[in-house]
C-alpha cells in the first residue's frame, strides 16, 4: 500500500512503489530489456546488414540502430502498461489500497508513466553506450535520442494504460500485441523506409507514434533532418501523451468508483 507521508508528494509515493518493486525484480527484466535489443542489433543490423548493404546513403547498422531504440522503448512502454495495471485493479487491487490514502488516481496514472520512463531511459543509455562501439552513431544530437524515448513512452503507455483500466480480462492483451504492437512494429520505418509501403499501410505507419519516435530518433543519430518537421512530430507525440493521460485518468477513476 501506498502512504502519501510528509512532503511526499503522492506521484512521487506511487513511483516509490513501483521502484522498491523493481528493486526486488530487476533481474527478471535484464534480458529484455537490455539484452535482446542488443543481440536482435547484432543479428539484423550486422549480420542481415551485410546482405542488405546501405539504406538511404548510410549502412544499415547506422540506419536500423535508431529503430531498435525507438521500438525497445515503445514494445517496453506497452508491455508494462498491460498486465501490471489490471493486475493492480484485478487481482492485487494495489490501486483500491492508494485510494484508501491521499493518493488520487491522476497520481497512480503519473507515478506509473515516470516509472516507466525511468525503466526506458535506463535501457535506452545502455543501449547507446554498447552502439558507440560499433560506430552505430553519426552525430552528437543523438544525444537527444533519450529524451524522445521519454516521450515515446509516455505516448504509448498512458493510452494503453486507459485501455488496461477499463478492461475485465487479459485475452484482450493478445489483441493489442497482435494488432498494434506487432504490426507497428514492422511497419513505422524500423526496419526499411516506408515508402517502399504502400499508400494506405504508409497511412497507418504515419498513425503510429512509433514511426514519429524512429524519424527522430534517426535524424538526431544520423545527424539529418526528420521526414517532418521537428514541431510536427514531436507535437504528435505530445497529443498522444495528452490524450492518453486524460483518458486513463479517466479510466481509473470510474474503476475505482465501481
Amino acid at each position: 500500500m501506498v502512504v502519501a507521508r510528509g512532503s511526499l508528494h503522492p506521484t512521487l509515493a506511487v513511483l516509490g512503489r513501483h521502484l522498491t518493486l523493481y528493486r526486488r525484480l530487476w533481474q527478471a527484466s535484464v534480458f529484455s530489456s537490455f539484452v535482446l535489443p542488443v543481440l536482435f542489433l547484432l543479428s539484423i543490423g550486422i549480420g542481415v546488414g551485410g546482405y542488405v548493404g546501405t539504406v538511404q546513403g548510410v549502412d544499415y547498422l547506422s540506419w536500423i540502430v535508431p529503430g531498435v531504440l525507438a521500438s525497445t522503448a515503445f514494445q517496453l512502454a506497452m508491455g508494462e502498461s498491460t498486465y501490471s495495471v489490471l493486475g493492480d485493479f484485478k487481482w492485487v487491487r494495489a490501486y483500491h489500497a492508494m485510494r484508501a490514502t491521499p493518493v488520487q488516481p491522476v497520481d497512480m496514472v503519473r507515478g506509473h508513466l515516470l516509472y516507466l520512463i525511468f525503466r526506458v531511459e535506463a535501457s535506452v543509455l545502455a543501449f547507446l553506450l554498447v552502439v558507440v562501439f560499433f560506430g552505430g552513431l553519426h552525430s552528437p544530437w543523438a544525444l537527444v535520442t533519450p529524451l524522445v524515448c521519454a516521450l515515446l513512452t509516455a505516448a504509448t503507455a498512458a493510452p494503453v494504460m486507459a485501455f488496461a483500466a477499463r478492461i475485465d480480462h487479459d485475452s484482450y492483451f493478445a489483441m493489442l500485441f497482435r494488432f498494434v504492437l506487432i504490426p507497428s512494429t514492422l511497419f513505422a520505418g524500423v526496419f526499411f523506409p516506408v515508402e517502399q509501403l504502400t499508400f494506405g499501410l504508409r497511412l497507418l505507419a504515419y498513425a503510429s507514434p512509433l514511426w514519429h519516435a524512429v524519424e527522430l530518433c534517426r535524424a538526431a543519430t544520423l545527424g539529418r533532418s526528420p521526414a517532418w518537421p521537428v514541431p510536427v512530430h514531436v507535437g504528435y507525440l505530445l497529443l498522444w501523451a495528452a490524450l492518453g493521460l486524460f483518458l486513463a485518468v479517466r479510466s481509473f477513476r470510474r474503476r475505482l468508483e465501481d
